[in-house]
């Protein structure tokens, strides 16, 4: 749960861009995306691993 300090003569505006900037830094939104579908623990290893050799060739020059 996400609690926003807020002193009383602070705008709700204010407070409410608070909440937002600490929102998306606890990558909530995230979770409950990547928890909406179960995948295997292979799949999810074999993506890691394709993302890793296309990083490599990217730094490698390959891609241009």
């Amino acid at each position: 749960m996400l609690i926003i300090d807020s002193k009383d003569c602070e705008n709700i505006d204010k407070a409410l861009k608070k909440y937002k900037k600490k929102f998306e830094k606890s990558k909530t939104l995230l979770q409950l995306r990547g928890r909406q579908a179960y995948i295997k623990p292979s799949i999810v290893r074999r993506a890691e691993v394709l993302k890793a050799i296309y990083k490599q060739q990217l730094a490698g020059g390959k891609f241009d």
